[in-house]
């Protein structure tokens, strides 16, 4: 399934994309895409529904982000060590943790607002995991069934508050809208495989991030067994993996966002974004 919110921000509706790309309204049967909803439990009642009957909801509408109610925003960083190199950072022996604030997020295709004060404020496409299961101490041989589903996520930062402001990284990738989430939930069960899809980014139609998942360092099953031994990961907490090279930041001379560009990006199997950039 392609699990979605639409509608106005902060008055979105549950839905689902159909096979024939029609929105349906799930609202008279779910409160949102949250919680509970995303058990395997939730999931099977809404795959028994009967799709075809369900009210449809405008094409045009605005898709919001496609998880409600996030409790955690994990990211994982330098988890492709190509990705590193460019940075000029050596692969982790273990995964880099680092959150993202929850009021970072947004729809897929809303507008990137770069902060005041900012300077660099850079792009990263990044396959996202939504929790669906409670994870505590999970050995990685049972972590995918902890997962609800997959989706595209665009970690935006501003590298100079990230890098020359002291502090953890969580002050370069917390500005309003920048955590762009969907623009769907694909349920597992749709992607077999989440370590080989391509994924990409382009900036005004110039392509900078071209890369695939089979890249990364650690892969999905290993972060979530990984987290889980240092907190409880709940239904609707998402985990950002870590982005493929090709960011603002690895330019030669580096190349940073500028208010009236957009941004274009996705993920084989999972949908695309497109942002335009303003001005806070």
């Amino acid at each position: 399934m392609k699990l979605m919110r639409v509608g106005a921000q902060g008055q979105e509706k549950p839905a689902l994309l159909d096979n024939a790309g029609i929105i349906r309204d799930l609202s008279a049967h779910i409160g949102d895409i949250s919680g509970a909803v995303l058990s395997d439990s939730g999931l099977d009642g809404l795959r028994a529904l009967d799709v075809a009957s369900l009210p449809s909801l405008p094409a045009d509408s605005r898709i919001g982000a496609c998880v409600g109610g996030v409790g955690k925003f994990l990211c994982i960083g330098l988890n492709y060590s190509d990705h590193a190199a460019e940075s000029g950072m050596d692969v982790p022996p273990h995964p880099v943790l680092f959150m993202k604030a929850t009021s970072a997020i947004c729809g897929a295709n809303d507008e990137v607002l770069i902060p005041r004060n900012a300077q660099k404020t850079d792009w990263e496409v990044e396959l996202g995991v939504v929790i669906g299961e409670v994870a505590r101490y999970v050995d990685e041989a049972d972590a995918m069934g902890h997962i609800a589903g997959y989706c595209v996520i665009n970690d935006v930062s501003e590298r100079a508050f990230q890098m020359d402001f002291s502090g953890q990284w969580v002050k370069g990738k917390s500005a309003d809208t920048f955590g762009p989430i969907g623009p769907w939930l694909v349920t597992r069960d749709e992607i077999p495989d989440p370590q080989n899809l391509r994924m990409w980014l382009e900036v005004d139609g110039h392509r900078y991030q071209d890369g695939s998942t089979k890249t990364m360092v650690y892969g999905v099953a290993h972060l979530i067994s990984h987290l889980s031994q240092f907190m409880t990961l709940a239904p609707g907490d998402v985990i950002s993996t870590g982005t493929p090279p090709g960011v603002g930041l690895g330019q030669k001379p580096p190349v940073y966002l500028r208010a009236g560009q957009v941004m274009e990006l996705g993920i084989e199997g999972l949908g695309t974004q497109r942002q335009h950039v303003g001005q806070a």
